[in-house]
């Protein structure tokens, strides 16, 4: 057996355990001992039921003498109790609430490890565990199987679909007991300066922790056999990252000249004076954009913080050197929003912005797709539709990707590959912590667009509960009659566009004849088509409808420096990231702006992103509270958003440790102690790391 054995040869795994577990990723041996425990128990302490004594945790190991759901008239309690006894003939009485289902797992005569705190009944004058762990000791155990399960420090697996911790914990150890020992490919000086085990003792301890381990230290996955592994893990992202960013540094790429002409017209083109924040950020792009090799910038900006006009001006110097631009967006109206923006601004120069879309006809993307090869369009802005196949650039120059998170990295590719090593600026409002931006975004420079323009307020977000819902009402009116205008939102519901579309007609209903029937009120929502949605965005935008009733499709892309309110309904639903993008849709014009969140049922995640929201403003730490509720698999939503898929790391909780495994690999990447060693680290990286985690190409 060797790491890429697939886990059916492994003893007691067949077909069907061994679909639930590729159900987790989980195929060959290697991936199951990277399924590392999340938690461990100290279950060394394993007596008799006659030695137990009241107060101690213990572990004990017992026959079920009878079980049964008790007779309590308040079924919501739902107790269930169970009597152990074992050789000592002494007997422990073990209770569970809500432990309904438990009758559907213990049968008399059945040997069950119990683990928990003995306590004494005094009301029945008996021993007792309330809510004991336990499990179920079945026959199939090889020998000394059954000891892996007591009188040790026990690792706690997440359970596989029907496959418990207990299975998990007897599949790891048959294979640890089948391998030769692993082959360690961490580079030895490493190994030495750090003071690190072993791959092998790491794997070995992390799985199955020695006598004397540290349960705190365990449970904080700060041992040095979990160290390694984390350190390791994060070393080959950082080590692939930094090859990836020193590869597109020799790269060949276009040197953009930028002479006073290009200046001028820049100028030219500028609607207002740029804050600070932007000038220093536009002239990182132009010094790069001036280097003979392509530009890979990230630009971050809170949301109102002026990044697109950034963008233009960096259009304008890839024009009139006589390039091409594509600019990428994530939805129909974010593109729809930068055509109309990018046109209004850039049109009184001379240049030709289009705008491509999935919504269009076959003959309408036809003939744009014409103009575009035929060079006769300088701006191209659009959604998915931009990456087809027949979209074909005649001389792209620079693409720039909004809202980046969106994409993943093969769709930033195939953008790119339509011109020849074109310069890249990836846009996000979405602010990253830094240690999350350092990994996913390692091999691009960062910008961060840090002050507001001039004249804006910050938003004042309030909170109100659903019967509340009238004095919202009472506020949205006021701010109306003073010449506002504002939003109402909806969340899709169970990811359900249906429910969302009819959430919002009901509400449009309900709000434009029965709360404000002398109001234009509008509706918007993805099932509109891209004509409709263009009409009811242009009358909004012109103060026509005065109330835009809508789905989260005008999350991003909405700008109408006229609405001052952003209400948002059944605001407990939403993540905190996309909460702070709607409220950031008002507060772009001079007017004191307000968000106000109204909830129905709230759970303490919920509360926490509220009352997180209601207290700040600041993109980096709702972005740093969003990461700590949600955790990183959920932080982006998708799984192609180019976030590694790390297996032992957690970029939360080893924040630190990502450091260290950054500085080491760039220091390795940059200075190697031979080249053999860096020879065998990009073998390593190609072969195994990259089928992992597919985030880093290396040549």
């Amino acid at each position: 057996m060797d790491l890429t054995t697939p886990l059916t040869y492994v003893k007691g795994i067949g077909p069907a355990r061994a679909a639930m577990l590729e159900s987790k990723g989980l195929a060959a041996v290697e991936d199951l001992l990277a399924y590392v425990p999340f938690r461990y128990e100290d279950r060394s302490n394993v007596k008799t039921v006659a030695q137990l004594a009241p107060g101690e945790m213990a572990t004990v190991i017992a026959d079920v003498r009878s079980a049964k759901a008790s007779g309590f008239h308040r079924r919501s309690l739902g107790l269930f109790e169970a009597r152990f006894s074992d050789a000592s003939r002494a007997t422990l009485a073990c209770k569970w609430f809500h432990g309904g289902y438990l009758a559907n797992v213990f049968a008399e005569g059945m040997k069950v490890a119990l683990f928990g705190k003995v306590e004494f009944d005094s009301y029945a004058g008996e021993l007792t565990m309330l809510h004991p762990e336990f499990e179920i000791l079945s026959g199939d155990d090889e020998e000394g199987e059954a000891t892996l399960h007591t009188g040790r420090i026990v690792p706690i697996y997440e359970g596989v679909q029907k496959l418990t911790t207990r299975v998990l914990r007897v599949f790891t150890h048959r294979v640890l007991e089948a391998l030769a020992p692993l082959e360690d490919n961490l580079p030895a000086h490493l190994r030495q300066s750090l003071k690190l085990p072993d791959l092998w003792t790491a794997v070995r301890q992390t799985h199955f922790p020695p006598p004397d381990s540290d349960l705190r230290l365990l449970n904080a996955f700060r041992t040095p056999a979990q160290f390694r592994l984390i350190f390791e893990e994060f070393f080959w992202l950082e080590c692939g990252i930094a090859l990836k960013r020193s590869k597109a540094r020799t790269l060949p790429g276009i040197a953009f000249d930028i002479d006073d002409r290009v200046r001028e017209r820049v100028k030219a083109m500028l609607p207002f004076k740029p804050t600070g924040a932007q000038k220093r950020v536009i002239k990182e792009i132009v010094d790069d954009m001036k280097e003979p090799r392509p530009m890979n910038r990230l630009l971050q900006g809170d949301v109102g913080s002026g990044k697109t006009i950034v963008a233009a001006e960096a259009a304008v110097i890839a024009i009139e050197n006589g390039y091409q631009v594509a600019l990428l967006a994530p939805t129909e109206i974010l593109a729809a929003q930068h055509g109309i923006y990018f046109k209004q601004i850039l049109s009184k120069l001379g240049y030709v912005v289009v705008l491509l879309t999935g919504s269009f006809t076959s003959r309408e993307k036809g003939q744009l797709k014409k103009l575009v090869a035929e060079g006769l369009a300088h701006v191209v802005i659009g959604t998915h539709a931009l990456l087809e196949k027949d979209v074909e650039f005649q001389r792209l120059g620079l693409a720039i990707i909004d809202e980046q998170h969106r994409f993943g990295v093969m769709q930033r590719l195939s953008l790119v590959r339509k011109g020849v090593h074109p310069d890249v600026l990836v846009m996000t409002a979405t602010p990253i912590p830094r240690t999350l931006a350092m990994t996913l975004y390692g091999d691009l420079d960062v910008s961060v667009i840090d002050e507001l323009p001039p004249g804006r307020k910050p938003i004042q977000t309030k909170h109100a509960t659903a019967d509340e819902v009238e004095q919202v009402y009472s506020f949205m009116k006021r701010q109306i009659e003073e010449g506002r205008q504002a939003y109402v939102v909806y969340p899709v519901i169970e990811e359900s566009e249906t429910q969302a579309v009819k959430a919002a007609e009901k509400m449009y209903q309900h709000l434009s004849q029965e709360v404000f029937p002398d109001v234009p009120v509008g509706l918007m929502h993805g099932r509109l088509s891209a004509d409709d949605k263009e009409d009811v965005m242009q009358r909004f935008r012109e103060g026509r409808v005065k109330i835009l009733v809508s789905t989260t499709v005008i999350e991003v892309g909405m700008d109408v420096p006229n609405a001052s309110v952003m209400v948002i309904e059944q605001a407990e639903r939403f993540g905190l990231a996309q909460l702070h993008q709607l409220r950031g849709r008002v507060g772009r014009g001079a007017a004191q702006s307000y968000c106000l969140l109204v909830t129905e049922k709230m759970n303490d995640t919920a509360r926490a992103r509220i009352r997180t929201l209601v207290e700040s403003t600041d993109g980096f730490y709702i972005s740093e509270m969003d990461l700590k509720l949600r955790g990183p698999g959920e932080f982006f939503g998708t799984k192609q958003s180019g976030l590694p898929s790390l297996r032992v790391a957690n970029i939360l909780r080893d924040g630190e440790i990502l450091e260290i495994a950054r500085r080491e690999a760039v220091d390795f990447i940059a200075h190697p102690p031979d080249l053999e060693d860096l020879r065998r680290a990009v073998t390593y990286i190609r072969d195994h790391w990259q089928r992992r985690y597919g985030l880093v190409t290396v040549g």
